[in-house]
């Protein structure tokens, strides 16, 4: 009865991953191959040339700025979250619980939702300008929405608890022996950081960055919200090939191009992370 069940699970399992995962991503990679076609969306001509559009300078430029922006957010939720997850590690227990909480409360609320809060919060009019000239800091509203600035600022908005998460659990599980050998040896506080601390904590730093930098290239509805047009990522490139442009072909080659960079992330952060593994076994 148990094997049967086990086996039941799993059938299911494969078959969701089967039916909804991996025949999607088949047909994305076929009609990438594919000719574009006026009437029936697709033509059956296969065709190279979706992939050398591609390389065409407004496609590269847009890719280029996407990974700029995506860097960018990338490095200001780790300069936010590191601080911030060491925070949590100095609570005492019986708080901790709590600020989770509060950081996971977030992902109850639509992150479309959130973006149109902070949209308004941004604005012109918006609550932050508003206490500003109240204030008599500034004599006039400044503009930030519709500037890459703002794109960031949403990108890390949305994306800062994915740092903060595998950040807490790795300085959690820091051997805090080796941090006071450190300090009997001499060590200030930077030495015992950047070369006991951080390599420690690097599998957590790693594999935040890759929660945040994987998502923040396709998180298109926060560069229409926050950047308009001029401020895309690459996304908002596919988003417009599928739904306004009709060229699916196109589109889907550009899905596979960003779903390959995914991956070669994921094979690095794989690698890194055996060879530190590796380093801590022989240490």
């Amino acid at each position: 009865m148990r094997n049967g069940f086990q086996k039941c699970v799993i059938a299911l399992i494969v078959g969701w991953l089967t039916l909804f995962v991996f025949i999607p991503d088949l047909m994305i990679f076929v009609t990438s191959f594919l000719t574009r076609d006026e009437a029936r969306f697709v033509s059956t001509t296969p065709t190279l040339s979706n992939y050398g559009r591609l390389l065409d300078p407004l496609y590269a430029g847009v890719l280029l700025h996407s990974l700029n922006m995506a860097l960018i957010a990338t490095l200001g939720c780790l300069l936010l979250g590191y601080p911030f997850a060491w925070c949590l590690t100095k609570l005492p227990p019986r708080r901790r619980p709590l600020m989770l909480f509060l950081l996971i409360v977030p992902f109850w609320t639509n992150s479309l939702i959130r973006i149109y809060g902070l949209k308004i919060f941004l604005s012109t009019r918006g609550w932050l300008n508003d206490g500003l000239l109240s204030l008599g800091l500034i004599d006039k509203p400044f503009r930030i929405i519709y500037t890459p600035e703002a794109v960031i600022l949403g990108l890390i908005y949305i994306l800062l608890p994915f740092m903060v998460l595998p950040l807490y659990s790795s300085l959690e599980k820091l051997d805090r022996p080796l941090l006071e050998a450190a300090r009997d040896l001499g060590a200030g506080k930077l030495q015992t950081f950047f070369r006991v601390i951080l390599p420690l904590t690097m599998p957590g730093i790693i594999a935040g960055c890759l929660l945040v930098f994987i998502p923040a290239m396709g998180l298109f509805y926060v560069a229409d919200l926050m950047g308009g047009a001029r401020n895309l990522l690459i996304g908002n490139i596919i988003k417009s090939q599928f739904l306004n442009i009709r060229d699916w072909p196109l589109g889907a080659a550009t899905s596979v191009v960003m779903t390959l960079i995914m991956g070669l992330l994921l094979l690095i952060y794989w690698r890194v992370a055996r060879l530190l593994n590796n380093r801590v076994d022989l240490g």
